[in-house]
């Protein structure tokens, strides 16, 4: 499946605008990885761009993501990036076994704490955003209370890298290279 595919699947499925941002930020993530391990880009990000394709008409735990798993092999999703979608969520009880699996749940919930911490920025510009800023917003467990910072230190563990030298950087650096697509370029500050 090409990118362009993937993409057309997303905008059919997802209409919120925030939800289509995490899913390119989590696309960014992964091809960062996929550079970083020599491993093809492609695939990664198209694994990280679907992921959630589903969660507007499969709102539930229950459903997200195994529901959407019959529409996306009818779409010609491959089974093993299907698995690899189902295993992002512990609910599901796929096994992560690949590397891939395990960067896809390493950088899901880093990609929503990062974007928080840009959008609270005046500049609303992630270029300005440091990891101090991250590390100082991470301890406040009341700020982006949704990005659950056990499964960012638990992706971060299983992939072998440390959370702070290495994965958040890193995560944040594949972000800062999408910046106006995820709309965080410094551009909605003056709105």
């Amino acid at each position: 499946m090409k990118r362009e595919d993937a993409w057309n699947i997303v905008t059919e499925y997802v209409q919120a605008d925030t939800l289509r941002k995490h899913m390119l930020a989590v696309e960014a993530a992964m091809r960062t990885y996929a550079r970083r391990y020599g491993e093809d880009e492609e695939s990664w990000g198209l694994v990280g761009l679907l992921h959630d394709f589903d969660w507007e008409i499969h709102p539930t735990l229950e459903q997200h993501p195994q529901a959407g798993a019959p529409i996306l092999r009818e779409r010609g999703v491959s089974e093993e990036d299907i698995q690899s979608i189902l295993s992002h969520a512990d609910h599901t009880g796929v096994e992560r076994s690949t590397l891939r699996e395990k960067t896809l749940y390493a950088v899901d919930e880093l990609t929503g704490l990062i974007m928080a911490v840009a959008l609270v920025r005046p500049s609303k510009n992630i270029a300005d955003v440091k990891i101090k800023s991250i590390k100082k917003k991470w301890k406040d467990k009341s700020f982006a209370a949704g990005a659950n910072r056990a499964d960012i230190e638990e992706g971060a563990a299983t992939l072998g890298v440390d959370l702070w030298e290495e994965h958040v950087p890193l995560v944040l650096e594949a972000m800062q290279g999408i910046a106006a697509e995820l709309g965080v370029d410094g551009s909605a500050a003056a709105d």
